[in-house]
């Protein structure tokens, strides 16, 4: 399955969207940080063969995708919702299928709740619900522990320094530090990652989705209803930065939840294991050509 990269506009920026496969059911992949588009390359072709059209986008102020805004306030949820609904829109699609990952997932958890555009399945990998978060975060010194980079991040100028100093070496060490099969993650795909943070504009607008998150929380500060859509999560059981005790409790935001852990496995997950991710999406989505399949 090719899979070319075209430009869309949509909400005022021009989005590198990897695309794949075509008809009318939409499968959009959200990656997370400090990943691009490219963090959906095993998924790709899979989502395609299976009657798909598959959007994978650079998200705002990410890789190719531009301009970059500056402000912290251009990186708050409600914006970045906007980003999602107006892709979505663009691609005239009639079905909706979400799929993110990390910061993408927590993006997708929001415009779920508040049933931004209908959507047909929703599919969150590695990251808990928000207020499961916001829970585990006051009450669990362990989980706090792990999230120390989210202070951090809230510094200015010194974390985009960190990221980027010596040929983006934190940024590549993340990857390979945090995977527990480090096969995945070699030179070439290491390169990739650390030359989509050192665009002009990107580091900084990666590092400002965590400073908006506590400066301006807007939508992601709840309320928070429960969701409808049939949702599955996959979860890597090694996730250094969140521990999977954060899974508990999601049944009470989520109407029809399917869990499926996945033991040695990362934080990054879809790429660490893509051949298992893979068969797990095959079981659970329905298809376009089969509405009926999934979780009923």
């Amino acid at each position: 399955m090719t899979i070319t990269t075209e430009t869309v506009e949509a909400n005022g920026f021009r989005f590198a969207v990897d695309q794949a496969g075509e008809g009318d059911h939409l499968a959009l992949c959200l990656h997370g940080f400090p990943e691009s588009r490219f963090s959906w390359r095993h998924q790709i072709p899979m989502l395609a063969d299976m009657g798909y059209r598959v959007w994978a986008p650079d998200l705002r102020g990410y890789g190719e995708t531009e301009p970059k805004p500056e402000g912290v306030a251009d990186y708050c949820v409600d914006r970045l919702l906007e980003d999602v609904a107006a892709l979505i829109d663009a691609s005239g699609a009639k079905e909706v299928t979400l799929i993110a990952h990390d910061w993408g997932a927590g993006l997708a958890w929001v415009f779920a709740t508040h049933q931004v555009r209908p959507l047909e399945r929703l599919v969150i990998m590695n990251v808990p619900h928000p207020a499961v978060m916001a829970t585990h975060l006051r009450r669990s010194w362990a989980q706090l522990k792990k999230s120390w980079y989210m202070l951090f991040f809230q510094l200015p100028r010194l974390p985009e320094a960190a990221m980027t100093a010596r040929d983006a070496r934190a940024i590549r060490q993340a990857f390979h530090g945090m995977a527990v099969d480090k096969t995945h993650f070699g030179p070439d795909v290491l390169d990739r990652y650390a030359r989509d943070a050192q665009r002009p504009g990107a580091i900084r607008g990666m590092v400002n989705w965590y400073r908006a998150a506590l400066r301006v929380p807007g939508k992601m500060a709840g309320p928070w209803p429960v969701i409808e859509t049939p949702t599955l999560i996959v979860w890597g059981e090694e996730d250094a930065a969140l521990g999977v005790e954060l899974l508990d409790g999601t049944d009470a935001y989520v109407r029809n939840l399917t869990i499926n852990r996945l033991p040695g496995v990362s934080h990054w997950v879809q790429q660490e294991a893509p051949d298992q991710v893979n068969a797990i999406l095959k079981t659970w989505l329905p298809g376009p050509h089969n509405n009926s399949g999934g979780k009923p």
